[in-house]
């Protein structure tokens, strides 16, 4: 038995059963073992779900600074989109990515990418280390409220519409008004257009302090 089956294991299983249910002997089942097999690979459950956490980070495709074809705005709609179809994947493992920082194997190879790839395009270290931690939170958050365990089903936002439409529409004109593109908006598109907002604010946050030394400049 080695430690990649175990992590796959691991992760199969909570994609069944969730984080909070995973036992390690429920693990050793799975693996037809003892518990004590286990422990010789890892020291502790903590453990183990930090590898199985760096496990789905190792799916997150993050383009080099070698890809001369891709802006950096390109390269990091690619790495938000995998690093969001990733998540989507294992739903029940999003607790994992939200409350661990991730210095596995993979999760050094993400950042040290992407953030490599910022500074070749002009970003300080400042603003690319904002702007790692920022897309990663924007991803996080929007999956787990997107795809975690609990949220709404379809049919939960054709309710959501009938009421907002039942609301008095003199008393909440715009939410009657909103009412049918509250509730409807394809959770991919809400994706997207709330990355899109996200990358003009860094754009603009990237060209503001790119322009800050030439204004000093010429002012001396």
């Amino acid at each position: 038995m080695d430690i990649d089956r175990i992590v796959d294991t691991a992760l199969r299983l909570i994609d069944e059963v969730g984080v909070q249910a995973l036992t390690l002997r429920m693990l050793a089942e799975a693996l037809e073992s003892g518990t004590a097999t286990l422990y010789r690979h890892l020291r502790s459950k903590d453990e183990l779900l930090a590898l199985v956490a760096d496990r789905i980070l190792g799916d997150v495709r993050v383009p080099t600074e070698q890809r001369d074809d891709l802006s950096w705005r390109e390269a990091a709609t690619v790495a938000a989109h995998s690093f969001y179809e990733s998540l989507r994947r294992h739903p029940h493992a999003l607790p994992l990515l939200a409350t661990q920082v991730h210095v596995g194997p993979n999760g050094l190879r993400v950042r040290e990418r992407l953030i490599r790839l910022l500074l070749s395009h002009g970003f300080t270290a400042g603003l690319a280390a904002r702007t790692y931690t920022t897309l990663g939170h924007y991803v996080i958050g929007l999956a787990i409220q997107q795809h975690g365990p609990g949220t709404p089903h379809p049919e939960d936002q054709e309710h959501l519409r009938d009421y907002y439409r039942s609301l008095d529409p003199a008393a909440y004109p715009a939410t009657s008004a909103a009412a049918d593109d509250l509730a409807s908006v394809p959770l991919h598109e809400e994706f997207r257009f709330g990355l899109e907002l996200l990358l003009d604010g860094l754009d603009q946050a990237r060209r503001t302090l790119s322009e800050a030394p030439a204004a000093q400049s010429s002012r001396h």
